[in-house]
């Protein structure tokens, strides 16, 4: 299944959150193509969620500090997103309980 543009942004800040990779390394890490990663680099830069540090003739991406704060927002997101998946199946489990004790209790 392709991921969409917000997924692989996440996926490529919290590859970084770890270390600065070079570009080999981070679509090794990230599993994306070097010619996706280059794009989406290209906005996580312009956005100022990652730079490019240059070390003579090898280039690194790290990610700032700009950048681990939407990293740590997303990954609240989703944390929140399985909560409220599961408050709603124990909601469903409250209402089906009683039902399947009266069913027994009739029989």
């Amino acid at each position: 299944m392709r991921r969409s543009k917000l997924e692989c942004y996440e996926d490529i800040l919290g590859v970084l959150v770890n270390k600065p990779l070079s570009l080999d390394r981070l679509a090794y890490e990230a599993n994306m193509e070097c010619s996706v990663l280059k794009q989406r680099l290209k906005s996580l830069i312009k956005y100022g969620l990652v730079e490019e540090r240059v070390y003579g003739r090898k280039t690194l991406y790290a990610i700032t500090e700009r950048g681990i704060a939407v990293f740590k927002a997303l990954n609240f997101q989703k944390y929140l997103e399985k909560v409220l998946n599961k408050v709603k199946v124990l909601d469903e489990a409250f209402e089906v309980i009683p039902k399947i004790s009266k069913n027994n209790e009739k029989q």
